[in-house]
């Protein structure tokens, strides 16, 4: 939003900003609900085959419910920051000759 100093009121400059900070105010915030996938939701999230999903149950964060499987996005993000392979520092390079 991008209001001109100069040619703007006090009045309309306030009704701005109260609008800009009625959510905040009144308390009211918008609930990110965690999104949950099936096997072919979580594959394309994922950029994989859904078989890879079926074979690496044992190692995703899943619930099953019945004969169906669900990922909670969150729990998902959460495993693939642990799965994350980081540079190592300091590594000696090796010449070989």
């Amino acid at each position: 939003m991008k209001i001109d100093f100069e040619t703007a009121d006090l009045e309309t400059l306030a009704k701005q900003v109260a609008a800009l900070l009625a959510p905040i105010l009144s308390g009211s915030r918008i609930v990110d609900q965690d999104e949950v996938f099936d096997v072919a939701a979580l594959a394309a999230y994922l950029k994989v085959d859904p078989s890879w999903v079926y074979k690496s149950l044992d190692r995703l964060p899943h619930v099953k419910m019945g004969k169906y499987l669900r990922f909670k996005k969150s729990a998902v993000d959460k495993w693939m920051d642990r799965e994350t392979v980081r540079p190592t520092e300091n590594l000696k390079v090796v010449n070989r000759r």
